[in-house]
């Protein structure tokens, strides 16, 4: 019995050492799947990885994310475009819009959670983060260390809610279905964290002011 226990044990983890990834490229324009395939191999030159097999195994399932978010957006655009044709009217209207949405929010859902599972097979927990930072524009890391060096006066739990923050506001990015609504997504956290720094007794607009003589004075550009 113990032998096929081991033998069984063997046998899975030997699979995922081996990498289990395929490629979701069927019945997609090649030339969208190289320019993902591209995208998502930026995303992992920059984490370190030196097993060649993983970090192919990384990529894919990198662009497997992208392929899947375009699947649920188009499957949602698929219907709702299905509706505007019909010339349903009214409640009846208004009700299948949202069921729509709905059905493409809880495929978000279950997308959102499973794709950093995925990533934990080959990647630690700073790896992933990167990985989500890659896919967001780095405006986190932009973002955050632009208030701190905007606001030096920041206290340590003023910054821990910035921070915070932004990373919740990364969480929606990655759902979002381009690069607009990525950027929408960090806006409406940004003005969050100004409304926050503004009832704190930050008066914004002499920071950035005073910022912006700075960043010239040191020869930069904002």
């Amino acid at each position: 019995m113990k032998k096929v226990i081991i033998s069984c044990l063997l046998f899975c983890f030997g699979w995922m050492s081996a990498g289990a990834v395929d490629l979701n490229k069927e019945n997609r324009d090649p030339k969208y799947v190289e320019s993902i395939v591209n995208r998502s191999q930026k995303i992992v030159d920059q984490l370190g990885i030196t097993d060649k097999k993983v970090a192919q195994e990384v990529c894919y399932t990198i662009a497997n994310r992208y392929f899947e978010l375009n699947d649920i957006y188009e499957v949602r655009d698929a219907k709702v475009q299905k509706v505007k044709d019909s010339g349903l009217t009214g409640n009846t209207k208004t009700e299948t819009l949202k069921a729509a949405e709905d059905e493409k929010d809880g495929a978000l859902y279950r997308s959102h959670f499973a794709f950093p599972a995925n990533l934990s097979l080959f990647l630690n927990e700073k790896q992933i983060e990167a990985v989500k930072d890659g896919m967001t524009y780095g405006v986190v890391k932009v973002t955050y260390e632009a208030t701190l060096d905007m606001i030096p006066t920041l206290k340590e739990d003023e910054k821990a809610q910035i921070y915070a923050w932004l990373v919740e506001a990364r969480e929606f990015a990655l759902d979002a279905e381009n690069s607009n609504k990525k950027h929408a997504a960090f806006g409406k956290y940004k003005g969050r964290i100004n409304n926050y720094l503004a009832k704190r007794g930050y008066d914004l607009t002499k920071e950035r002011e005073a910022w912006y003589k700075r960043v010239k004075a040191r020869g930069g550009s904002l």
